[in-house]
């Protein structure tokens, strides 16, 4: 990893900030069976995620830090803010990220697309023993939902091999692997372009404007709608997951065919029965954080003129 003495200054910050501002989104947007301001849910409010997100931002963007150190350092710091586990998915998806911003000669905001995925390339690549040693720790403290036990490379001992390749064994049945196997492929590739453009932050008080909020439960319902969340599955099986990956199908159409989801009872009505029943597209939540991220990072959602489509 490039040391500290080459982080170009402002570079962490910038990274940072992006980070911060898709944490923002993550919670001031009605997202299915996720927690929001309008919404808590599975024994959570928003302000936890919102705390999480804060204390993790020194670790995860310490200049020079390996992507192992960043990831075992945010999970302490989210979880004595939080104490629970809020976000172990996103940092998992975003330390990588942080650590390819430090490899791009642009400031963040203004990275190319192509640019960026180059250096999250070469940092997937590097990956060794001691990532994987301290993400393991970091996943094993966190104690996410449905975590059970794994034939080969199993969290709660001791790895053989590197971060990247203990994930790409995991990646069949994990959608946070498999964007290590794959270089974050299905987010460059599919939920970039579902994002689109015309993102703003959130404002102070927590909310988005409404064609932000689009924009987000698009990027969402598309990653939903793609293969069944992983969260879903390890907790209740297969088949529970492709019902509700198929209820996202439908309400994408929605969305594509113009409606305005906030404003449809149903939607809402789906989100309450999401959580009734305890199913928590979490993966799909994280993957949606790290999108915002890296939409940040590229300028990828601009901000929008007074004529601009939403």
């Amino acid at each position: 990893m490039t040391g500290r003495g080459g982080v170009a200054p402002g570079r962490s910050d910038g990274g940072r900030a992006s980070f911060l501002r898709a944490c923002e989104l993550d919670v001031a947007v009605r997202k299915p069976g996720n927690v929001c301001r309008a919404s808590p849910g599975h024994g959570m409010q928003a302000e936890m995620f919102i705390r999480s997100a804060q204390a993790a931002a020194e670790p995860l963007f310490l200049p020079g830090s390996r992507v192992g150190a960043r990831i075992e350092g945010a999970q302490a710091a989210s979880w004595q803010a939080a104490g629970c586990n809020t976000n172990l998915g996103i940092l998992l998806l975003c330390a990588p990220i942080a650590a390819a911003v430090e490899r791009c000669p642009m400031p963040a905001g203004s990275i190319g697309v192509d640019a960026l995925r180059r250096a999250l390339e070469t940092v997937l690549g590097g990956l060794d023993l001691d990532d994987a040693g301290a993400a393991f720790r970091a996943i094993a403290a966190a104690r996410p939902g449905g975590l059970g036990s794994a034939p080969s490379q199993d969290v709660r001992s001791a790895p053989t091999v590197g971060l990247r390749a203990a994930m790409a064994l995991a990646a069949p049945r994990d959608s946070i692997a498999r964007q290590y196997r794959d270089g974050f492929a299905e987010l460059f590739d599919l939920a970039l372009p579902a994002l689109g453009s015309g993102l703003v932050r959130a404002d102070p008080g927590g909310l988005a404007d409404a064609g932000t909020a689009q924009a987000v439960q698009r990027l969402y319902l598309t990653l939903l709608a793609s293969r069944p969340d992983s969260h879903i599955v390890r907790k209740h099986g297969e088949s529970v997951a492709q019902i509700v990956m198929s209820s996202a199908q439908a309400w994408r159409a929605r969305a594509d065919g113009g409606m305005h989801l906030d404003a449809d009872a149903g939607f809402v009505t789906w989100d309450a029965q999401l959580k009734a029943d305890g199913l928590n597209p979490g993966t799909t939540a994280d993957l949606t954080v790290a999108t915002l991220m890296l939409a940040g990072l590229t300028a990828a959602a601009t901000e929008p003129d007074s004529g601009a489509s939403r």
